[in-house]
């Protein structure tokens, strides 16, 4: 009989459910850790795991049973790089597609906060004074670039429409057409053409060779000095120094970013102090959502019975590269 170890944290009874009854057509036992413990030693009896963590991380590096990690986050840049696996033939599948809902409602909720200078007038509540109005932005009229037409992408153009926005553009590697909600869609070496006429930027890339720091001095000089930047994607997809640098000189009107190339985020960073800058802990995705959380526990469940059939799994992560 295999097992099946979920170190995921938070998992509800009515989750449980769901991923016992699955197991059970595969004949699995299923034990519950939290991810944080780091000495738990049934992972390297697992030849399943759903979850994350430095425990599965652990398990990953050590562990001859594991047959297939089912990463609990989108994210899995850690168990991408060569020689993690100690078996090497083991399946990696991540939970893309379940945190859509939650990082386009966050990413819009920053967009708003800064063409509406709510960090303006939440500093005059805090200090009990009555400001003037400034000058605003709207998404209305404005054209939207979406860096990243994947799940977090596909919802914020959905959700983005009702906004009356002059045009969604899609950036994705390939170029290919992004679905019904873009108006257009370029590829990475078109960014020229794209980010001059950008007024919001908002990335939802992974981690991979070819996004390390797409966000630089040179690519920061190509969008207007009035354009917003969001990032609830991977944090070193943007140079973080350009990025202050660039705030600072006013040649951005703001940035806001849920992700940072190194997390907590540094003391020292620039971005502390950087002009119309939003910070928020990545939190935008996470297992907070009800909705998130539901269906992260139905993918894996949705693979668990590809598995157990020996079909092609859905959810399928390539290594190589990195999504």
């Amino acid at each position: 009989m295999g097992k099946i170890v979920i170190a995921r944290p938070g998992i509800n009874e009515t989750e449980r459910e769901m991923i016992e009854k699955a197991a059970a057509e595969g004949g699995y036992t299923v034990d519950y850790i939290e991810s944080s413990d780091v000495s738990a030693e049934c992972l390297l009896e697992a030849e399943i795991i759903y979850g994350e963590g430095k425990a599965a991380l652990k398990a990953v590096k050590e562990s001859d049973h594991l047959k297939w990690l089912c990463a609990s986050f989108a994210g899995v840049d850690a168990f991408c790089r060569p020689g993690v696996f100690k078996n090497e033939d083991a399946i990696l599948t991540n939970s893309a597609g379940a945190y859509g809902v939650s990082l386009s409602e966050h990413s819009i909720m920053l967009a708003i906060m800064m063409m509406r200078r709510t960090p303006y007038f939440y500093d005059s509540m805090k200090n009990r004074t009555w400001k003037l109005p400034i000058p605003q932005d709207s998404i209305k009229d404005s054209v939207v670039a979406l860096f990243g037409t994947g799940d977090t992408g596909t919802c914020l153009a959905k959700r983005l429409k009702g906004f009356e926005p002059a045009k969604i553009i899609g950036i994705n590697r390939s170029g290919r057409e992004a679905g019904p909600d873009f108006d257009e869609t370029y590829d990475f070496t078109r960014l020229a053409e794209v980010f001059p006429q950008t007024d919001l930027l908002i990335m939802s890339l992974p981690a991979t060779k070819d996004t390390y720091h797409i966000i630089n001095e040179e690519t920061l000089a190509l969008l207007p000095s009035n354009a917003y930047i969001v990032n609830v994607g991977r944090g070193n997809t943007i140079d973080g120094e350009a990025l202050a640098a660039a705030l600072n000189a006013g040649k951005l009107q703001g940035a806001a970013l849920d992700v940072m190339e190194t997390e907590p985020l540094p003391q020292e960073s620039p971005l502390w102090d950087a002009k119309n800058i939003l910070l928020t802990p990545h939190v935008a995705g996470n297992l907070t959502v009800p909705y998130t959380k539901r269906r992260n526990t139905e993918m894996f469940c949705e693979d668990l019975v590809h598995y157990i059939k020996g079909e092609p799994m859905e959810h399928l992560v390539d290594r190589d590269l990195g999504y």
